[in-house]
């Protein structure tokens, strides 16, 4: 799979630039390669497609963090540690959403996810996966785990 294939959408994070109300923020993602590939790689072991539980998303870093610097997100499995999938995103418009869920879960206390996460195969009307997520680890360039950039809920150790 290509990350070409793939495009990534945000919603509900605008709020924190301007003191809205915190709404939970979402990222979509569409996919538009190859069906069975991506199905293989969202399906654990027993067939079952995985959880939220069994996946982890990622940012890391090309680049030292600074102005345009760029990142690849990824989603893996936790189990087996295989990539699902990779795509390329600003850095900052992804610390930006990792701020916003930072901060939609300290208004909140919500205990489900801090955010949402869909991956849709192109044509579908409704997501293949959904997942209620907590997570969100971000590497630097050479693979370093950056904490103070990361969503890393309290009570979890790494």
């Amino acid at each position: 799979m290509r990350r070409e294939h793939f495009t990534l959408d945000v919603s509900n994070v605008d709020w924190v630039e301007t003191d809205g109300e915190p709404k939970k923020p979402a990222v979509s993602i569409e996919f538009t390669g190859p069906e069975s590939m991506l199905r293989e790689r969202l399906t654990g072991t027993d067939g079952d497609v995985l959880a939220a539980s069994e996946t982890d998303v990622a940012l890391r870093l090309q680049e030292p963090l600074g102005d345009d610097a760029d990142g690849v997100v990824s989603v893996t499995n936790r189990i087996t540690g295989e990539f699902i999938l990779e795509l390329n995103e600003a850095a900052d418009d992804v610390l930006q959403f990792i701020a916003a869920a930072r901060g939609y879960g300290e208004s909140t206390n919500d205990d489900d996810g801090r955010y949402d996460v869909s991956i849709t195969l192109e044509g579908a009307d409704e997501p293949f996966v959904s997942y209620d997520k907590q997570t969100f680890l971000v590497y630097d360039e050479e693979g370093s785990l950056l904490r103070q950039h990361s969503l890393i809920p309290s009570g979890v150790e790494l």
